[in-house]
């Protein structure tokens, strides 16, 4: 996907704490928690609930958020269109990390089984 230099740009600098409590509303919407919010995270991050609490807390940008995290080695099993794009196709790596976690929560908010979202199967 080619994606515009704005477009980049305006993720880099957005802050994960600022988009925190819409996955949460999301996801409690459709009758998921938010434990399993958390669960999807730290599957695609490394974080557990207490770094996350702290990296929510410190308003790190997407893009100290993600320069901190260990993606999962099967991150790029995470395929498919959010927001109009093939997660797979996006070239800027930062952008289609934030675009790997809207499509979990996408998955979890649709009630996707939890070993599917977390591509264990």
């Amino acid at each position: 996907m080619k994606s515009t230099s704005h477009h980049d740009e305006r993720i880099r600098t957005m802050t994960f704490a600022s988009v925190y409590p819409h996955l949460v509303t999301k996801v409690e919407k459709k009758g998921r928690t938010t434990a399993e919010l958390h669960q999807v995270i730290e599957w695609l991050t490394g974080f557990n609930e207490k770094t996350l609490k702290k990296h929510i807390d410190e308003k790190l940008t997407f893009e100290q958020f993600f320069e901190r995290a260990k993606l999962n080695p099967n991150a790029h099993l995470i395929t498919g269109t959010i927001c109009g794009y093939r997660v797979e196709e996006i070239e800027n790596p930062l952008t289609q990390k934030v675009r790997y976690l809207d499509k979990l929560v996408d998955e979890l908010a649709k009630g996707r089984k939890m070993e599917k979202i977390l591509r264990e199967g």
